[in-house]
């Protein structure tokens, strides 16, 4: 039962309750995990805005970033006792739910395990929902891990569409 357990992770405290819960049901049925985290065209976008310099510059310090990230969930798995692997994509081909659910299908996973925001009302449509898009079109179950109310606020007051003023000096 959920040997082979996919998490999408990408840095938010959403998604880190997503993976600990993904942690916590791989010791139970001693299943091992697969991290994985898409670059995708609007992580490419919030990075230009962020950063000034040449695009190569840019993917590198997502790609740099997306790295790390995906090291310290397999630290996290590991000090637990849980195997895991990761994938990067990297190359802007397909959605972030549409790479999740093709990492599903070829690996093969028995579960993907994702945090979402729970977002209702304008803040979901404007945003959209990667955790619904996942849920409608995975060939596996889900389980969604809403994270705590409080998380969810403070994540969502930082967030800030960008300016499209990209610096260059």
């Amino acid at each position: 039962m959920y040997q082979r357990i996919l998490v999408p992770v990408d840095g938010s405290s959403t998604s880190s309750h997503g993976l600990g819960e993904a942690i916590r049901l791989a010791k139970v049925t001693a299943g091992r995990l697969r991290l994985i985290h898409v670059i995708d065209e609007l992580s490419f976008a919030l990075a230009m805005d962020a950063y000034s310099g040449r695009t190569g510059d840019w993917l590198d310090e997502l790609h740099a970033a997306a790295a790390r990230l995906l090291e310290e969930g397999k630290a996290r798995a590991a000090a637990e006792g849980v195997e895991a692997d990761s994938v990067l994509c990297d190359n802007f081909r397909g959605a972030v739910p549409d790479r999740v659910t093709a990492e599903a299908a070829s690996w093969p996973a028995d579960l993907i395990v994702l945090g979402t925001h729970g977002r209702r009302g304008l803040g979901r449509m404007v945003m959209g929902s990667s955790a619904e898009q996942i849920l409608r079109s995975a060939s596996v179950p889900v389980l969604l891990v809403r994270a705590p109310e409080s998380h969810a606020k403070a994540e969502a007051a930082r967030f800030t569409m960008p300016g499209g003023a990209v610096a260059s000096q």
